[in-house]
């Protein structure tokens, strides 16, 4: 028969007692049911404490109420994706989508031709914001929900993915050539609204939320006056060079040839539509 040292506490502890054993080290771990109660003896010396019945639905309670907790937690933080699994379907189209935008640009920036990438850049710019502004058209028309399910209609879809691509890529070419884009964008009302309405609307999808691309949306918002600036904000590819490179003379060139080359294509339409008719006062 085995020796127990049992202490008994007061009555105001509702019924929870401690019990010491000393057992060999080799002893197993067991539990005896002890009326409402239930004793554990686990191998070694140390003090066990014996629950009441009631002590341990509590406790029981109170994990199902922390674990009904977490799973809201987690189902708040993943709503997007937990209403619509084919969200991270073309999370990973995305993804190779941006490889070849990003090839694209590397091949833009090893050209290390001022005037090459404004004529580029000249170009692609009037490409993206006129896809900008036929998708977000498209979209708007059919009442498409950036935070709702991808649609499942090609052309919404087609108009959904224009949206969200051109906008990251814009993205990439105003850290890597703001100078370039600030003389454009920052004249162009209409580019700043389609640009504005295509942020909001990315920030909403969830394609961007914890992947490499979380901070391009907002690094762009600050490069292009669209949200304020924070103290600590710096653009990621600005490098030692950008200023020589900003300030050169085949820079200033290439604005001034560029605005020579809106002047002459503004007179050529002039001249497309022709004299203007106007009646003179007999007429009238």
């Amino acid at each position: 028969m085995r020796n127990y040292r049992t202490a008994d506490w007061s009555e105001a502890s509702r019924g929870l007692r401690m019990r010491r054993i000393s057992r060999a080290a080799g002893t197993e771990l067991r539990g005896a049911p002890l009326g409402r109660s239930r004793i554990w003896l686990i191998k070694g010396s140390f003090t066990v404490i014996l629950y009441d019945s009631w002590i341990m639905d509590v406790l029981q309670l109170c994990v199902i109420v922390m674990s009904m907790y977490l799973n809201t937690l987690k189902s708040s933080n993943g709503q997007k994706q937990n209403l619509d699994p084919s969200l991270e379907i073309y999370r990973k189209l995305f993804e190779t989508k941006r490889k070849d935008q990003m090839h694209a640009l590397k091949n833009m920036i090893e050209l290390n031709d001022i005037n090459q990438q404004y004529k580029i850049i000249d170009i692609m710019l009037k490409g993206l914001f006129k896809v900008l502004e036929d998708s977000k058209t498209i979209l708007t028309g059919a009442d498409v929900q950036a935070d709702g399910p991808l649609p499942h209609d090609e052309k919404l879809k087609d108009a959904y993915s224009h949206i969200v691509e051109n906008t990251a890529f814009f993205g990439d070419v105003t850290l890597r050539f703001p100078k370039i884009v600030h003389h454009y964008f920052d004249h162009n009302s209409n580019w700043n609204h389609l640009i504005r309405w295509g942020i909001s609307f990315c920030n909403q999808t969830g394609v961007f939320d914890g992947g490499p691309h979380t901070q391009l949306l907002n690094l762009m918002s600050q490069e292009l006056g669209i949200s304020e600036k924070s103290p600590d904000y710096k653009n990621p590819f600005k490098n030692e060079n950008e200023d020589f490179l900003h300030n050169n003379d085949a820079f200033h060139k290439a604005l001034k040839d560029e605005e020579k080359r809106r002047r002459k294509e503004d007179k050529r339409k002039e001249l497309r539509k022709g004299p203007r008719i106007t009646k003179t006062r007999s007429e009238l």
